[in-house]
């Protein structure tokens, strides 16, 4: 008798964790919406900087490592395939991919998602690429300013610092 007793409390107990992980499943979605409130603090944010302070804060700093480089004449063509590899890709909207994405399957969603990480892979070792050749171009003592200011300073020390203020 006493298995059937040990055995009913460990039906309840699982039953009760089932119902309980439900509930703050169903809590949780109930919670969520595309409000710009309830988005996390980084997509917030992205989206209310804007392409515009991005790309505007890349051309300072890209315009300030050039003037501190000092390049020669014959530096400017592996400068403008750097500077050119610095642009950032064009992806697509995310708001339409989203909405793209809710119309596929999930075994399509991976694939898209491993076609899409796959094409970023490439893109970054073309980047990867037109750096070094430039690299090859700096003398040795611009090779030390490049190493220093090269990483705009919102990058240095590790991504999403951000993060850490909240």
């Amino acid at each position: 008798m006493k298995s059937n007793q040990g055995s009913f409390m460990k039906r309840a107990v699982l039953a009760g964790l089932i119902a309980g992980s439900g509930i703050l499943a169903a809590s949780a979605y109930a919670v969520s919406s595309d409000r710009a409130g309830d988005k996390p603090r980084c997509e917030s944010r992205q989206t209310q900087k804007g392409d515009a302070g991005r790309e505007g804060k890349r051309d300072a700093h890209l315009a300030g490592l050039k003037e501190k480089l000092q390049l020669s004449a014959e530096q400017e063509a592996a400068w403008n395939a750097f500077a050119g590899a610095a642009q950032p890709g064009q992806d697509m909207d995310r708001k339409a991919m989203r909405g793209e994405f809710e119309k596929l399957s999930t075994p399509e969603r991976i694939d898209r998602m491993q076609a899409m990480a796959e094409k970023r892979h490439a893109l970054m070792a073309e980047r990867a690429e037109t750096i070094k050749a430039f690299y090859a171009q700096l003398t040795p003592e611009q090779q030390k300013v490049f190493d220093a200011e090269a990483m705009p300073r919102d990058h240095q020390g590790g991504h999403h610092k951000h993060l850490r203020h909240s």
